[in-house]
């Protein structure tokens, strides 16, 4: 009797790929046993159902929610993902809030994430996933002890109660860089960020930006005496502290202008502020290229101290002879 060809299943002619990030991977294993067996399940859902999900905070990124009750050991689960129309990567993974804010209508809400340009803002939000997780699979290969020190994402909770505390929205490239890691403990005293810097954790930007505008506040008081020529500024309400010279200092730092999406440098001391003529992506994507080439770096050189990621320009004297620089 000669073969018969086999039609294939609805699920073997339409199931997709789907890409879990290797960070995502290794924050599964973090959270609990069961949350990576998890997390395998809802990749074998949307292989078979790549719009399972429903739209998110973030233009280009759905969300799939999962009860942690069906397992184990695992939370309820928040896990985002990019649909293409041949393949599903999975970006975002979180500890799900129990329970959503009910202090404006879910539409309502909807509406006021919607950006003026979703596609340019879906970009946008690729570009930041991508240049992070160029710097974190780094970190994770080369300076464990600084991957450690970085804080899981943010939830929009969290986020939204941030904006509520700064009295501005917070632009997408933030908040997606917020929801893939809300701080950095550091490691060996610096952050992971170009000069030791440090992503501040959100209650830092909350506090950092509420003792800034009140050193504002202050500096008005004479500003109004003061000809317009003579008058001092050292914040902006639109200014969202982004990154500090240490995890527990606030001296300096950058932030990133939600009016104009360019960063610049602040300070207590009431320094001038400096622009840094960088966007969010375009420094995270330097950061990036330069742990990835580091003979090619200019501003600044990567290197380790021991399992730590310690950048040239952030070592002290007492430091030197233990830095050793990166290899390409």
């Amino acid at each position: 009797m000669s073969d018969v060809a086999r039609c294939p299943t609805s699920k073997e002619q339409y199931a997709v790929k789907v890409e879990i990030q290797p960070d995502v991977r290794d924050l599964a294993v973090r959270l609990g046993a069961d949350v990576p067996y998890a997390l395998k399940a809802v990749a074998g859902q949307l292989a078979d159902d790549p719009d399972l999900g429903e739209p998110s905070g973030l233009p280009g990124i759905l969300n799939v929610t999962v009860d942690g009750d069906m397992f184990d050991n695992c939370p309820d689960l928040s896990v985002g993902y990019i649909r293409e129309p041949d393949r599903v990567e999975i970006r975002f993974l979180r500890v799900a809030p129990a329970t959503e804010p009910t202090t404006e209508p879910a539409v309502e809400a909807r509406e006021r994430e919607q950006p003026a340009d979703p596609a340019a803002a879906a970009l946008t939000v690729r570009q930041v996933a991508d240049a992070w997780h160029r710097i974190t699979s780094w970190l994770k290969s080369h300076a464990p002890d600084s991957y450690a020190a970085l804080r899981p994402g943010a939830d929009s909770p969290a986020l939204a109660a941030l904006e509520a505390e700064l009295g501005i929205p917070i632009p997408i490239e933030l908040r997606t860089l917020w929801m893939l890691t809300a701080g950095d403990d550091g490691a060996g005293g610096g952050g992971c960020l170009p000069g030791n810097m440090a992503l501040l954790d959100l209650d830092a930007v909350a506090a950092h930006h509420r003792r800034r505008s009140d050193a504002q506040s202050h500096e008005d008081v004479f500003n109004a005496d003061r000809p317009e020529e003579e008058r001092i500024t050292v914040w902006r309400a639109t200014w969202i502290p982004l990154v500090a010279r240490r995890p527990s200092d606030g001296a300096s730092g950058l932030y990133l202008d939600a009016e104009s999406g360019y960063l610049g440098s602040w300070s207590r001391y009431n320094e001038p502020p400096g622009d840094v003529l960088d966007t969010l992506v375009t420094y995270l994507e330097e950061a990036a290229d330069m742990l990835e080439a580091p003979a090619l770096a200019t501003r600044d050189r990567p290197g380790l101290i021991d399992g730590t990621l310690a950048w040239r320009s952030g070592i002290t004297p007492a430091l030197e002879s233990r830095w050793r620089p990166a290899a390409d």
